[in-house]
């Protein structure tokens, strides 16, 4: 069983957020199908989590990304917080 784990490792890191994201859910509907037996209902939530910790990863890459690239563009601009105009 030590050789899944290094083997899904590689597949989750070539599949794309969208094609995690459906598959997840997938997941979660034969999960809440109720039909699955134990053994199989385990495996398909350990691949679960896989998932979703992948995605909040791509996430998170995704959001410092973002925030290099706004900070690159204000590097002189100063935050300030939103004050709506008084009338």
């Amino acid at each position: 069983m030590a050789k899944k784990p290094a083997q899904s490792d590689s597949k989750e890191q070539s599949i794309s957020f969208e094609n995690s994201l459906s598959e997840l859910e997938s997941i979660v509907t034969r999960l809440e199908s109720g039909e699955l037996p134990l053994e199989d209902a385990l495996n398909e939530f350990e691949r679960g989590v896989q998932l979703a910790r992948q995605g909040q990863q791509k996430l998170q890459q995704a959001e410092q990304r973002v925030q290099i690239l706004l900070n690159d563009q204000n590097d002189d601009a100063a935050l300030t917080p939103f004050t709506p105009d008084a009338e």
